[in-house]
């Protein structure tokens, strides 16, 4: 009986140093910007940012990163939900003190930047001392926890829409095939909107439902984005702190994904895609963007074409910027109907809290041990109950109380448990 001939692991066609021809460059940099584009808008309709000004800067912040990075780390910066909760909690409501929210992210993006001077010089042990798996899971549990809340006040608008909306995304997670299949954001909400237009109850003006056509119609083909300035307090700083925490678990596990793809050791960029991350985030907040992440459904497509040309991301924020000012495009995006992101929001603050369950194991976190367990139990408490602390103009919600709480506890409690000193990286 003949034996099958072992696998061959499929290798990288493009690296980072490599070009493509301009077309195919083309063409692969508008697959990134699909890719990145449900997520990145859905940002700004959630907090009430303009869509055009936040497309403009995930371009801007991309190819910071990729010159941060001395273009050996292949990337897409875009809109991070890790900031949702904090922005809305300064803001008041979605929309509203927009100065206070982008300097809150400015400060998040500065201290992002800061660790990751820190871990450039130091090295990775800094990152995995402070926030292990058990932290960083029980961090990014919180997040999700804490804007259940959110998610539903939008999906109650108009339940059929909203209903119909989640589960379009969620059949396309599972059943698409092919790209498609890295899309069910997008899936979802076209799939939504156009169940919107067809639907006769959602034409009167008061349903949570209707299309507001007007946005699209009334505005022009081509103008510039909007740019807003931050406005500093102790809020920006109380609310935000924590959402580094975050932002160094995911992008820490978008590096290990990359080198396993590539087949290269990228640990020792992990500083530098933290840094580039910072100054993006920082300047996108400067002038009215959102905070910036590297995407992980970006590193999906890089998975399906083994294509790391760095010219090809590039291409993709070059495109992103254009968007930027097209204002027809940024109206038909804002006349998406609130159910419709309720049933979007449903499904991603759902799937952040479960992200914070595959962290942990990811990380082979051991909850028999008592250590892990009172670290991840507290924090999920204090998340969901909606604790928070108030003095004058500082204060420390549900978010920052739950992400504070993760590590203060597992400081406290690594060696008198008889926890381990260190706990396994996550494997990418």
């Amino acid at each position: 009986m003949a034996t099958a001939a072992p696998a061959v692991e499929q290798e990288a066609i493009y690296y980072p140093e490599d070009r493509l021809p301009a077309p195919q460059t083309l063409f692969l940099g508008l697959q990134h910007v699909m890719a990145m584009f449900g997520a990145t808008v859905l940002v700004p309709l959630i907090l009430g940012f303009d869509v055009n000004t936040v497309l403009f800067f995930s371009g801007i912040a991309t190819l910071i990163f990729l010159a941060v990075t001395w273009g050996k780390v292949p990337s897409y910066l875009g809109s991070s939900f890790s900031f949702i909760g904090s922005v809305l909690a300064i803001q008041g409501g979605a929309g509203h003190n927009q100065p206070l929210a982008f300097a809150g992210i400015f400060v998040a993006g500065a201290i992002f930047f800061l660790f990751g001077l820190v871990v450039q010089v130091a090295g990775t042990r800094v990152v995995r001392f402070f926030m292990p798996p058990v932290v960083t899971g029980a961090v990014v549990a919180v997040i999700g926890l804490a804007l259940a809340p959110v998610a539903w006040s939008s999906y109650a608008k108009d339940l059929t829409t909203a209903t119909v909306t989640v589960l379009a995304a969620v059949l396309a997670s599972v059943y698409l095939r092919g790209f498609l299949r890295l899309l069910p954001i997008l899936v979802g909400v076209v799939v939504g909107y156009v169940f919107a237009l067809l639907d006769p109850a959602c034409a009167a003006a008061a349903a949570g439902c209707h299309v507001n056509w007007t946005l699209v119609t009334g505005a022009p083909w081509v103008g510039h984005p909007h740019f807003s300035s931050p406005q500093f307090s102790w809020q920006a700083v109380s609310l935000f702190w924590f959402v580094p925490i975050l932002l160094i678990a995911e992008n820490t596990g978008h590096v290990y994904a990359i080198s396993s793809l590539m087949r290269r050791d990228l640990s020792g960029m992990l500083g530098r895609t933290f840094m580039g991350d910072g100054i993006g985030t920082m300047v996108s907040a400067l002038f009215g963007g959102a905070g910036e992440t590297t995407y992980a459904e970006n590193i999906g497509v890089m998975g399906v074409t083994r294509v790391f040309a760095i010219t090809v991301y590039a291409t993709a924020a070059v495109v992103a910027i254009l968007l930027g000012f097209v204002p027809k495009f940024g109206g038909l995006v804002g006349s998406i109907p609130v159910s419709v992101l309720g049933g979007i929001e449903l499904y991603l603050f759902g799937l952040i809290a479960t992200i914070g369950g595959k962290i942990w194991v990811d990380g082979q976190v051991d909850f028999s041990n008592r250590a892990n367990l009172a670290t991840a139990a507290i924090p999920l408490i204090l998340a969901a109950g909606g604790a928070d602390i108030k003095s004058g103009a500082f204060e420390i919600n549900n978010l920052g109380l739950g992400a504070l709480s993760a590590v203060i506890v597992w400081q406290l409690l690594r060696r008198g448990a008889g926890a381990a000193a260190e706990t396994p990286a996550p494997r990418a």
